[in-house]
């Protein structure tokens, strides 16, 4: 989140509704939260800083129906999804991975990794692709998502989330705080 919400403003208020409403949902269980992290907008430049956080879930939905039940619950605290990719925004909810699912297929996953930054902003899929295929080259995804699971091992690439955070070049860390929200 980096923009007011029908929760209200700062974001963290925004954060706290949408984790609440997300508790709501049948089949959705929270096992964790990390803490919020203050992260500069991505791309650089493109708005406010952000908020961040990671969650883990059980859940009996499948990947599909879960990741359905996200843009609802985003457009009830008032975000409206136009415009173009990787803008300011009231809150973005991502199903980052499924346990150790690789969404289509490997090689679907592989390509969709390994685009070339100036060709992501450009493309999105037209389906579920999971593991997220640039959560491995993204701090304020990695930083959050250490603190509640940092032994989850990336299925295509064979590495903990821990290993990952660790191997990221200092830039893409930098400006990241954890805050007290």
């Amino acid at each position: 989140a980096n923009l007011p919400s029908s929760a209200g403003d700062p974001p963290p208020e925004t954060m706290r509704k949408s984790l609440s409403e997300l508790t709501k949902r049948a089949g959705i269980h929270v096992l964790g939260i990390s803490r919020f992290w203050r992260t500069p907008a991505y791309p650089a430049g493109s708005g406010p800083d952000y908020l961040n956080a990671a969650v883990v879930l059980s859940s009996t939905l499948s990947p599909q129906q879960l990741l359905d039940e996200l843009p609802p619950l985003e457009a009830g605290l008032g975000r409206e999804r136009k415009g173009p990719r990787w803008q300011s925004r009231i809150i973005d909810l991502d199903l980052l991975a499924y346990g150790d699912l690789v969404l289509p297929d490997a090689a679907t996953h592989d390509y969709w990794r390994g685009l070339p930054p100036e060709r992501q902003a450009e493309s999105a899929p037209k389906g579920l692709i999971l593991p997220h295929p640039r959560m491995q080259d993204r701090g304020f995804v990695l930083a959050p998502l250490a603190e509640v699971a940092p032994g989850w091992r990336h299925p295509r690439l064979g590495l903990t989330v821990a290993r990952m955070l660790a191997e990221l070049p200092p830039a893409a860390l930098a400006g990241m705080e954890p805050v007290t929200a």
